[in-house]
């Protein structure tokens, strides 16, 4: 995994925890599935990268 492609993900990730928050803080169902659909959405980045990661060694 590249350290751009991790650096984004984290970026995403930590994004992701933010809108959740802000969502559960506001009463904003919306904002906070968001945050959580973007967290998935990295970790899913990531669980791909480290697969093709695991088949280059």
């Amino acid at each position: 995994m590249g350290a751009d492609e991790k650096a984004q993900n984290k970026a995403e990730k930590l994004g992701g925890k933010v809108q959740e928050g802000l969502g559960k803080a506001t009463g904003d169902r919306e904002m906070e599935a968001e945050g959580q659909k973007d967290q998935s959405k990295a970790n899913l980045k990531d669980a791909g990268e480290n697969i093709k990661d695991a088949f280059k060694k």
